[in-house]
């Protein structure tokens, strides 16, 4: 069936300036030849110079990324986290945005910003003085909803793991027409030995230059880690886990419209959006079916459920059990902080959508056990 007669309708529609930063920017020139070769170089003629200004600006990172490797690597590999992270976890327009940024008012924490994570292979060496320069590349808002941006706004470190090299479920983006959408490194399990090596190096490398560079413990961001919760906590045993969770209906509304925005805004072809519907209920069930097999894995201190309905009415309270549960700390310390950050949003206007009755009876049937699991009625 054609993917507009399944659109949802939404009261927002997103534009991203050509001169805008798109996260391949980030890569280093090798990762960026690989996924233009592996993907027969298709790019739109409407999109060539766009793809030239990324193979410059990968070039310069890979230059820029070997003189901060020389300066700061062996510093970088000799530093241990300050502490267990945390990490934010749920699906894609779940919530985990706003978590993060309520989460990044404790200064006894440090979240990754946007440069950082774009600019991950040397943001120690430049982050001093590039983003100033840099100022008119970045957006007010994202593309996808109303939420401010800014190159210092907390980000998701999965676009950090595409900078460094990582193969990411992120990297479909870049052709969505192939019809490739990197299922393995969703939830990791069909990795090789080697290959889930060098991917859980990659992000404790980027975990180390934040830490060398911030020193503090970190909280991090990321809806594909959702699906990681078992390889994290292998990883770092003391990890501890905030999951968020939301209406699906409106998850799934949310999500068709955050892929439709981002393949048009990050996209090397002019996206048709054709296995669209599939891929927001496809990637859905595979990250929870993920996580849900994982999670058993988790102490029940180091896990806790979050409603993004809850946050939303009381996120001070909510907040402050979560912080009991995983033992994060004296939550008084951060609670004026957060007090006030909650009164400047309160002022944000989420999108709304409409969904079709055939669509929604897709949700009630394709994920009724999430739905049933954590308390929300589809009927």
């Amino acid at each position: 069936m054609p993917a507009s007669r399944h659109a949802p309708s939404t009261n927002h529609k997103a534009t991203y300036p050509f001169w805008a930063p798109r996260f391949w920017h980030g890569m280093r020139l090798p990762n960026w030849l690989s996924l233009v070769a592996r993907n027969r170089a298709k790019i739109h003629p409407l999109r060539w110079g766009l793809a030239a200004t990324i193979t410059g600006m990968t070039a310069f990172n890979s230059t820029l990324g070997a003189l901060s490797r020389g300066l700061y690597g062996r510093r970088i590999e000799e530093t241990q986290l300050a502490g267990p992270p945390v990490f934010i976890v749920g699906h894609w327009r779940s919530g985990t945005t706003y978590l993060h940024e309520l989460m990044s008012c404790d200064q006894r924490f440090a979240t990754p910003t946007t440069y950082q994570c774009f600019a991950a292979t040397h943001f120690l060496l430049t982050e001093a003085w590039l983003p100033k320069l840099l100022w008119f590349m970045m957006p007010s808002k994202r593309p996808m909803d109303n939420v401010r941006t800014a190159w210092d706004s907390p980000q998701e470190d999965e676009f950090a793991l595409c900078s460094l090299g990582a193969l990411s479920p992120y990297l479909r983006m870049a052709f969505p027409n192939s019809g490739e959408c990197y299922w393995k490194y969703l939830d990791l399990q069909s990795l090789s030995a080697d290959e889930l090596t060098e991917w859980k190096q990659t992000l404790h490398f980027f975990l180390q230059s934040m830490t060398y560079g911030q020193g503090k413990r970190l909280i991090l961001k990321s809806p594909t880690h959702t699906a990681r919760v078992g390889v994290l906590s292998e990883l770092y045993p003391e990890a501890k886990f905030l999951h968020i969770t939301r209406d699906p209906l409106t998850v799934f509304a949310s999500t068709y419209n955050l892929w439709k925005v981002l393949d048009e805004a990050q996209g090397l072809q002019l996206p048709r959006h054709e296995r669209l519907e599939e891929y927001v209920f496809t990637a859905f069930e595979r990250m929870y079916a993920a996580f849900e097999l994982q999670r058993c894995r988790l102490r029940s201190e180091q896990i806790y459920d979050v409603r993004y309905e809850d946050l939303v009415e009381n996120p001070v309270e909510t907040l402050r059990s979560a912080y009991e549960t995983l033992q994060m700390g004296d939550f008084s310390a951060v609670e004026p902080a957060l007090a006030e950050m909650t009164r400047e949003k309160k002022k944000y206007q989420t999108n709304r959508y409409e969904l079709p009755e055939e669509q929604r009876q897709q949700i009630r049937e394709r994920w009724h056990d999430y739905a049933t699991r954590y308390g929300y009625e589809l009927s």
